[in-house]
Parts: C-alpha cells; sequence; structure tokens
C-alpha cells in the first residue's frame, strides 16, 4: 500500500534564490545549511528559533559537512574552509582549488576531507594536519559527487563522463579498485541532476541513480547490479538518501515527487509532491527529514515516515538488497549452538556498580536516585526491604554479575565451537549479481539465471560436434549440476514445504523419455553431488550417501564416518568422499577422505586425512582423466593421490605450485588460477585477475599449465651460463615428475584391464625417465671427478630393461674421462646381467 501525503509543509526561506546545501551533524543536534549569498545558518534541531547567522564566509558555496565538533564548506572560489561549532568561528582553509568545488565528503570519524573540484584530481585532506593529503588521479573527468564508506576504507566517485570511481584508502597510497560504467549517466558538474553513489549502512553496496530515472544497487566486492528501485519517477532524480538503518530510502526528482522506498521490496510506500528538491538528508537518530531546493527554500520534515510505516525506522541495521545475498545462504551441515551450562543473558543492560571512590559511594543514596522511587524503609522487621536476607545479612545483590558463570556451574559465556570446513560442490560459483555457475569443466560448463519467481538454465559444450547446447525454465531453483559426456545431473535445497531433488537428464537416449528426478526424505539438505560414466552420489546433511545408477536406481545408502560431510567426486566405479574429522590442537577439524569401489563394494582409503597445509582450505576435488584423486587448495598446490588403490598406502604428492610459476617470478602479475581439470599431463585452468576469487561471465578461456613439482627455488635465466647450471635442478624435476607419472600409471595399469595403448606407453614412459637419469649423469660427469659418487648413484636409479642406456652412461664417462666412474659403471651393468642388481654399487 502506498500512501499519499495530504498536508504540505510550508518551507523556511534559508538562503537566496540558487542551490542550496545541508548537513547534519552526526548527533543530529544541528543542521548546518549553506548557498549562494555569503552567509551560513546553523539550525538547532527540535527548536523554531532563528538560527546562528556566519556571516564570515565565502559567497556561492556549493558544499557542506559537518561533525559534532566542526563543519567544512566550500565554495566556486575554490577555497574549502573549516568552521567551529562551539563558536561558530572560521579556523582554517583546509585546501584551495584552482577551480570550484563541487562536492566534499567527510569521513565517519571525521578525520579526512575528500575534496572534488572541476580539477581532474581528488583531494583527500587530513583534518588535523592539512599538510597531510592524499591524491586520487585515476579519473579523465571532473568529479561531481563523492560518498565515504561507513568505515570510512573506501571512497565513491562521480564522474562527469559517467563512470563510478571506487578507492580503497587502508593504504598509504590510495588504491582504485575498481570502475563501474555504465551505471550513472554523463552530466555536466554543476547540473542539479544527480549521479551520486551513496553506500548502504551495511557497507557491502552503493547505490546510484541511472539515466533511466531508477535507482540501481551495486555490490562493492564485484561490482555487480542488484536490486533496482524503478518505476518511481517520471523525471530526473535529484536526491537519494538512506535511512540511517538501511531500512528505507527517499529519491527526489524533477517529476516534482519526494518517494519513499522500502528496502527490502523495493516498493514505494509513501508519496509526497515538493519541487525543485535538490539535497536530502536523514536526522542521524530521529524520524525526520530535512531537504533543500534550488529555490534557496528548507524544509524539515518531522515524522517523515508515517505513523503505521515507523516501526521500520526502529528495527536494527538491514542488509543491503541483493538478488542472491550471500548473508541469507546457509549450508546444510550447520550445527546448532551448543548450550549446555549456559543460562539465558538478560537483554536489557546490566546497570554498573559504583565503584568505592564513586560520587555515590562517598555521599552515600539520598533517596533521590532514579532507580529509588520505590524506596521503602523497613522499620518494622517485616521484610520489606529487599537488601537483606532472613537471616539479617546483606545480599550479594550489590555485585555485578561473574559474566560467563552461573551458579550452579562453570560454563564459559559463549560455548567453544571447532572450526568446521564447510560443505561446497566442486566447480560452482557463488552468485554474483543475478548469475553463477553451477559447473565448469572440460566437457562444458552449466550456468544459471535469477529471474526472481524462477532460474533459466543454460548447458554449453566445448565439442558442439557431439553435443547439442540446451536452455530450459527452471521452477525448482537448482543450486548444484554436474556435466560429462553421459547427461546432466541438477539438485535443488528444499523449499515452501518441498523436499529436496535430484534430477538427471542424459544427453543421448533410445527412448522417448529417459530422465528422471527423485525427492530425498523430509529435512535432508543435499550437500553436494558427483556423476561418473557409471553412477550417481549425493551427500546429504544427513550425512548420508546416497548412490544411484544413471537411471534412477536407488543402488546404496550409507552414514559417513566422518562428519559433516564436505564433497565428493566420482570416476567410473570409484567414489571419493571427504568429511569433517578430529580437531586439531588450532580449533580446527582435520579433513578425511574415503575412496570406495561401489560396484566390488570395496574399500581403497578409509578415513585417511587429507593433506593441505597450514591455514590452506580446499577449493576443489575431482578425478583426472586417467582416473586420480587431485585437489586444488586455497595456497594454490595441485596434489594428487599416489598409490591409492592399495589400502593404507596412500600420499599426497603436490604437482603444481602455481605461485612458483615462472610467469609470476617478476612480481608484477597479480593472478590466481581456478580449477577445472587434470587432463593429458596438464593442469587446466581459469586465470583470474584483478583480485577476483571466481569465474564470471562472459564465458572465460581455458589455460593450461605443464607439471612442475617443486624440488628447488632456482629461478630461470636467458643467461648461457647460468642456464648451464640450471640444467641440474631441472633435470632432477623432471625425473621425480616423470616418477610420479610412471608410477600413476603403473597403478592404473596393475589394477584394470589394461589396452596396448596403455601397455605401450608405460614401457614408452620408463624409458624417459632412463633418458632424464642420462642427461642428469650428463651434467653430473661435466661438473668434476668429486661429483663421481652421484653419478653412479643416477646411474644406479634406471630401470633398463634392455641395458643399452646403462651402456651409454659408460660412454658418456669416458667422453669426460671419467675412468673410475666409467669402470664402476661397467661393473654395475655385469651384476644387472648375472641378476644381482641389488647388490652394492
Amino acid at each position: 500500500m502506498t500512501i499519499i501525503a495530504q498536508s504540505r509543509l510550508r518551507g523556511r526561506p534559508a538562503h537566496p534564490s540558487g542551490p542550496t546545501f545541508l548537513a547534519y551533524t552526526p548527533n543530529g543536534r544541528k543542521l548546518i545549511t549553506v548557498g549562494s549569498n555569503n552567509v551560513i545558518r546553523v539550525y538547532n534541531t527540535g527548536s523554531d528559533g532563528e538560527p546562528t547567522n556566519i556571516d564570515d564566509c565565502q559567497e556561492n558555496n556549493t558544499a557542506v559537512v559537518a561533525s559534532n565538533e566542526f563543519f567544512i564548506t566550500g565554495s566556486e572560489d575554490g577555497t574549502v574552509w573549516m568552521y567551529s561549532l562551539e563558536n561558530f568561528g572560521r579556523e582554517k582553509m583546509l585546501t584551495r582549488c584552482t577551480l570550484p568545488i563541487r562536492d566534499i565528503a567527510l569521513s565517519p570519524d571525521g578525520n579526512w576531507a575528500a575534496v572534488a573540484s572541476d580539477e581532474l584530481t581528488v583531494k583527500v585532506v587530513d583534518t588535523r594536519d592539512m599538510l597531510k593529503v592524499l591524491y586520487l588521479r585515476e579519473q579523465q573527468k571532473p568529479v561531481k559527487h563523492l560518498s565515504f564508506h561507513s568505515s570510512g576504507s573506501y571512497l565513491t566517485i562521480s564522474c562527469t563522463d559517467g563512470i563510478v570511481y571506487i578507492y580503497s584508502l587502508t593504504k598509504e597510497e590510495p588504491e582504485l579498485l575498481r570502475k563501474v560504467d555504465g551505471l550513472i549517466r554523463s552530466l555536466e558538474a554543476d547540473a542539479e541532476i544527480s549521479s551520486r553513489a551513496i553506500w548502504h549502512p551495511d557497507g557491502r553496496a552503493f547505490a546510484a541513480p541511472t539515466a533511466t530515472r531508477e535507482i540501481l544497487v551495486v555490490s562493492r566486492d564485484d561490482g555487480e547490479r542488484q536490486r533496482t528501485f524503478s518505476g518511481g519517477h517520471m523525471g530526473d532524480i535529484t536526491a537519494i538518501a538512506w535511512s540511517p538503518n538501511g531500512a528505507l530510502l527517499i529519491s527526489a526528482g524533477t517529476d516534482r515527487k519526494l518517494l519513499l522506498w522500502e528496502t527490502k521490496t523495493q516498493k514505494i510506500i509513501a508519496r509526497y509532491d515538493y519541487s525543485n528538491i535538490i539535497n536530502v538528508v536523514w536526522h542521524p537518530h530521529e524520524n525526520m527529514i530535512s531537504f533543500t531546493t534550488s529555490e534557496g527554500e528548507l524544509y524539515i520534515y518531522a515524522d517523515f515516515v508515517p505513523a503505521e510505516l515507523s516501526s521500520l525506522l526502529e528495527i536494527t541495521l538491514q542488509p543491503a538488497p541483493f538478488i542472491n545475498d550471500p548473508l541469507a545462504e546457509t549450508s546444510g551441515n550447520v550445527r546448532k549452538t551448543i548450550t549446555d551450562g549456559l543460562k539465558e543473558r538478560p537483554v536489557h543492560p546490566v546497570r554498573r556498580a559504583g565503584t568505592p571512590d564513586s560520587l555515590d559511594e562517598i555521599l552515600g543514596s539520598d533517596g533521590m536516585g532514579e532507580d529509588e522511587d520505590d524506596f521503602i524503609v523497613d522499620d518494622d522487621g517485616a521484610g520489606y526491604a529487599a537488601g537483606l536476607n532472613d537471616y539479617g545479612k546483606r545480599t550479594n545483590g550489590h555485585l555485578d554479575d561473574l559474566d560467563g558463570f552461573d551458579t550452579k556451574r562453570r560454563a564459559t559465556h559463549q560455548a567453544w565451537q571447532p572450526r568446521i570446513h564447510p560443505s561446497f560442490q566442486p566447480g560452482s560459483t557463488p552468485w554474483r549479481g543475478n548469475r553463477r555457475y553451477l559447473c565448469l569443466n572440460l566437457t562444458g560448463f552449466v550456468w544459471t539465471v535469477d529471474q526472481d519467481t524462477h532460474h533459466t538454465v543454460t548447458v554449453e559444450f566445448y565439442d558442439r560436434e557431439f553435443h547439442r547446447d540446451f536452455h530450459f525454465t527452471d521452477p525448482y531453483l537448482y543450486d548444484k549440476a554436474c556435466l560429462n559426456e553421459n547427461g546432466t545431473l541438477f539438485s535443488c535445497p528444499p523449499a515452501h514445504g518441498s523436499p529436496a531433488i535430484v534430477f538427471y537428464r542424459p544427453h543421448e537416449t533410445w527412448t522417448s523419455r529417459a530422465d528422471w528426478r527423485t525427492k530425498l526424505p523430509a529435512g535432508e539438505v543435499v550437500t553436494s553431488i558427483s556423476l561418473s560414466d557409471s553412477y550417481i552420489v549425493v551427500t546429504t546433511s544427513a550425512n548420508y550417501v546416497r548412490v544411484y545408477t544413471l537411471y534412477g536406481t536407488p543402488f546404496r545408502v550409507y552414514r559417513q564416518k566422518s562428519s559433516p560431510v564436505v564433497t565428493c567426486a566420482s570416476w567410473r566405479d570409484y567414489v571419493l568422499t571427504m568429511g569433517n574429522g578430529l580437531v586439531g590442537g588450532d580449533g580446527s577439524t582435520s579433513l578425511l577422505y574415503t575412496i570406495e569401489n561401489i560396484k566390488r563394494d570395496e574399500v581403497c582409503q578409509s578415513e585417511d586425512v587429507v593433506a593441505l597445509a597450514e591455514g590452506a582450505e580446499l577449493k576443489s576435488v575431482f578425478f583426472s582423466d586417467t582416473g586420480d584423486p587431485c585437489i586444488y587448495d586455497s595456497a594454490g598446490v595441485l596434489l594428487v593421490l599416489q598409490h591409492w588403490r592399495t589400502p593404507g598406502q596412500a600420499r599426497w604428492v603436490p604437482m603444481l605450485d602455481t605461485k612458483q610459476l615462472e610467469r609470476l617470478a617478476s612480481g608484477r602479475k597479480e593472478e590466481t588460477y581456478w580449477p577445472v581439470a587434470v587432463a593429458q599431463d596438464k593442469f587446466h585452468c581459469i586465470i583470474l585477475k584483478g583480485g577476483d576469487r571466481y569465474p564470471y561471465f562472459p564465458k572465460p578461456l581455458l589455460s593450461e599449465f605443464d607439471f612442475e613439482i617443486p624440488v628447488s627455488s632456482v629461478v630461470p635465466s636467458d643467461e648461457s651460463e647460468e642456464a648451464a647450471l640450471n640444467d641440474g635442478p631441472r633435470l632432477e624435476e623432471s625425473f621425480v615428475r616423470g616418477s610420479l607419472m610412471l608410477t600413476l600409471l603403473e597403478d592404473l595399469v596393475s589394477a584394470t584391464t589394461a589396452t596396448h595403448a596403455q601397455r605401450a606407453d608405460l614401457l614408452r614412459k620408463e624409458v624417459e625417465v632412463d633418458k632424464i637419469l642420462l642427461q642428469l649423469l650428463n651434467v653430473e660427469c661435466r661438473e668434476g671427478e668429486e661429483r663421481g659418487m652421484k653419478a653412479l648413484e643416477i646411474v644406479g636409479l634406471m630401470k633398463d630393461r634392455s641395458g643399452k642406456l646403462i651402456e651409454a652412461a659408460g660412454k658418456v664417462a669416458g667422453r669426460y674421462g671419467r675412468t673410475v666412474l666409467e669402470e664402476k659403471i661397467r661393473d654395475l651393468a655385469e651384476r644387472r646381467l648375472m641378476g644381482d642388481e641389488d647388490g652394492d654399487i
């Protein structure tokens, strides 16, 4: 319901006709206005008396901001002055520009004043020491509006070229976080139409008027468009302001409308008719707004929000209106707060007892205190005085409660909770605006768009010769997906009384309809899903692992020992599940994994530890194209599980540390990597730049990196001599990497029905590793005779089945004149020929 105000306030003539500006002090006690004349007016809130006039000021003032102790004004002559609110005198000139001042913003603590003028540079001046100045120079055109974040750490700049700049002021040198183009319209610096980007009180987003006469909310972290306040104004918007708790928004326009919006619904809840409004502000604590017009008038509107809606001003801080609010998303494995031994704390504050030297303790009580209106003298011993117990003794009620302890048993004020690993879906991203990826892999990608009442899901493939892209309307609001060559798997959370649903859609079938969906038991939430060539795996908030065949037949249901469940992955008949284990000394749970063969009903690894570095978090888990489990952590390290088919023998081996990539050696690049797959002996990923943590639209390109096991920290060089010195470490890394890939292939060949191509590949890899050792032997022989022991050890590492490479090793030693080494290599070859290869070298 929209309320249309019938009564109309009369404006106060504050200044001559022309742009007029105003600001409340943070405590709300004073309101300051400036205008086109050389008079500043200071009004006392709640008083109908005449304001205090300050005549010692410049003409044509264009901006004013205030703290509780002072206020600052800017004018068209380029000067910025600070005035005292104690004696209303001019204190100092903060700064001066060569062109007119257009706006001033004051940090919440009052220590910094940002000044915008028709110059291209924005100055951020220390109000305590005007010699300390920060300069913001990235913008290409003059600045029209400024707005400080509620923490004072960020500053938004609305430029006359229609671009919003977001600066971070947390470091010594200001840093441009991002530019938001296409949000506001291009305007002249002195135009009465507004393009101001104002921060929401919760600090996660800001709002700005658009060229289409709407107000659009933009996320601070990623610059994505969120909710829109639309359909209100028929003319250009001239002013907007959030209520102190962020629950309401007011806007004024050239259509003579002053509108009151509810933030949560983006609906208009009240309309007022006032013309020529160019500035509007909320009172910091009361149901009151003030606004000024281009006619020089001031309006102070008490009880602005209608009585039936005033409760919206009394609630706590409200969140910014996001399309998919990350604060509202909860994981399915949230545990209840432990409350054993804790008492309910009173919601009202406990009054602090007086200290021994306080005035009340020294003078005593005279019965006039605010808490002694019901004072009774117990002059007849009838027990009216609550201060004495049955034995005539004073109780301990005058003492402060021991915070966090109850009278029967000791318990901490807030029960200690271990830090657990939250559940996640590999390959998916969080909401960014109204879009997110549900799945990203080498087959293709699945993404969804929030349309408020429903979602639209798109599935696209990289190889369009074998698969056709498809798109459908999603009324179930699927939030997880898996994609492979056979089909696409989806799941959705329970909603509106409906249980969670799992839906599978195959790409090709020989029947008319082969897709299926199943409902989970009431109360269960899907925490992760995986899809292989043989099975579908679903983990739930009840710590169940549910296994289905590809066409919907329930195959197994069991409860995982490590809980809550974190994630899962699958390949052919193998399923890997992860969950939280025991709590470590740092208060975090360990991450445990289990691998089992579903078809054979065999457990390969049971509740083993996932080897994460200290402080690192698991980012993704998947199987390689040859079926080896891989993980990628927040430290940028890719690890593979070696010997995982043998119980108790598995170990995590690093294959690549992305922070040691040669492309990052200069230190000029700042980028991270989103893991996609391990295939064809390469790491496939998406490069993220500009501080992004997740890929976004348009569809990102895939990059691939060769494996590089972190063996040494030698920095590559183009100098020929230094490059020769690096041959040893480079070859050593190649040997370790080649040996790892060889063992992974050996495990695969021995555990499966290997093809002829796989067996041939195994022999080829053995020869490649021996050739690397032969090159390494060449390096050692080149270094000198003193390296002979290591050289002979390298020859002993060869698996040469034919004996040709060991014979070549002897020739390498002879070429460098290492006769002793050559003889020992010949002896080693003879022992191997006789079958005594395990003898001493």
